[in-house]
C-alpha cells in the first residue's frame, strides 16, 4: 500500500527519534512517504493532495489538532485515515485503545493494515470544518483561546497549563452572568440560554491525566452527534453534572443541563459571536453555527 505519514515536529511527544522509529516500522511492506507540517491548515492540503494522488492512506502522527486536519483532508474520498499519538493528551487515539506512546501504537496500527482493518466511520462537521470528537463552544472554547495564547509552553507545561487557562478565564475571560447563544433543533425544540456547549462525536470528551471525563456513552462513531449543553455558569451546579463524568458515568440529569443525542443536524446561534473550538483548535468566534453528522465520512485504519 501506498502511506503518507503525516508529521507534527511542534508537537509536544513527537521527536526526531519516534519519528524514525515509526517510519521503519510502517514501512514493512508498504510504501511510505513522510511530510511535515509547519502551519496551520498545512496538513489538510497535504491530506487532499494525497487524496487526488490515490494514496491508500494517510497517518497523523501529531497532536489532535493534526489529525483533524487530516481527517477533514481526506474525508468523503477513497483514502483511508490512520492515526499516531503525538500530543499531549491525544483523545482520539486514546478513545480508540491505543497506548499514548507512538513508538508503542505503531505496532498496533501495523497490525491492523496488515490485516485490511479499515471500518467507516462518522465524523461530525459544522459548518465547513468536520471534526473527529468533538467541538465545544462557549466556555471551553474560550479555554483553547488562552492556552494557545501561550503555544510556547504547552509542549513543556501540558496539564498544568489547561488548569491555569481555565482558572483564568473563568476569573475574567469569560462572561458567566448572561448566556450567550441558543439552539434549534430539527424537531421544533430549542434552548434559548447556552451558556456552553460540548458536542461529543465519541465519548470520553477529553482525559485528566490517565482518567477520561465520560460526558455521555451515547457518543459513538456509530451513532449521531450528542449535544450536552449547561444553562448556568454557577459552580455548583456545574459540579455536580460533572461529578457522573469523573465516575465514568456520564452527565448527571440537571435542571441547568440539556443533553440531546443521536443527532443529524442542528443549528447554534446569538446576537453577538461566540468563541468556539475543534478538537482542540480554537476557530475563533461566530454568531451562527450549523452542525451535521456525516455517516461513513472516513475508512479508518482500527488499530490491532
Amino acid at each position: 500500500m501506498r502511506l503518507l505519514l503525516v508529521v507534527n515536529s511542534f508537537a509536544s511527544s513527537v521527536t526526531a527519534r519516534n519519528t524514525v522509529v515509526v517510519h521503519r516500522a510502517l514501512a514493512q511492506g508498504h510504501e511510505v512517504e513522510v511530510v511535515e507540517t509547519n502551519r496551520r491548515g498545512h496538513a489538510t492540503r497535504i491530506a487532499q493532495d494525497a487524496a487526488r494522488r490515490g494514496v491508500d492512506l494517510v497517518v497523523g502522527f501529531g497532536g489532535d489538532g493534526t489529525l483533524n486536519e487530516v481527517a477533514t483532508g481526506i474525508a468523503g474520498t477513497d483514502t483511508a485515515l490512520g492515526v499516531l499519538p503525538g500530543g499531549s493528551t491525544n483523545v482520539f487515539a486514546r478513545t480508540l485503545g491505543m497506548p499514548n506512546d507512538p513508538v508503542e501504537a505503531v505496532k498496533g496500527l501495523v497490525r491492523g493494515l496488515d490485516a485490511g482493518n479499515l471500518k467507516p466511520i462518522g465524523l461530525g462537521r459544522v459548518n465547513s470544518r468536520y471534526f473527529c470528537f468533538h467541538t465545544g463552544i462557549g466556555f471551553d472554547a474560550a479555554v483553547v483561546k488562552q492556552v494557545e495564547r501561550h503555544a510556547s509552553l504547552k509542549r513543556w507545561a501540558g496539564h498544568p497549563l489547561f488548569i491555569y487557562a481555565a482558572v483564568s478565564t473563568w476569573a475574567t475571560h469569560y462572561d458567566r452572568h448572561s448566556p450567550h447563544f441558543s439552539l434549534r433543533f430539527p424537531d421544533g425544540t430549542s434552548v434559548p440560554d447556552g451558556y456552553f456547549t460540548i458536542v461529543l462525536n465519541t465519548n470520553p470528551y477529553t482525559y485528566l491525566g490517565n482518567r477520561p471525563l465520560d460526558l455521555s456513552h451515547d457518543a459513538s462513531l456509530d451513532r449521531g452527534l450528542v449535544a450536552i449543553t449547561f444553562r448556568t455558569m454557577k459552580v455548583g451546579a456545574i459540579l455536580s453534572s460533572l461529578a457522573g463524568a469523573l465516575r465514568g458515568g456520564g452527565v448527571e440529569p440537571s435542571d441547568y443541563l440539556d443533553e440531546r443525542v443521536d443527532l443529524t443536524s442542528f443549528e447554534m446561534t446569538a446576537s453577538k459571536p461566540f468563541p468556539y473550538q475543534v478538537d482542540g483548535d480554537y476557530l475563533g468566534e461566530s454568531t451562527h453555527l450549523a452542525f451535521q453528522h456525516c455517516p461513513d465520512a472516513v475508512r479508518l485504519c482500527m488499530p490491532c
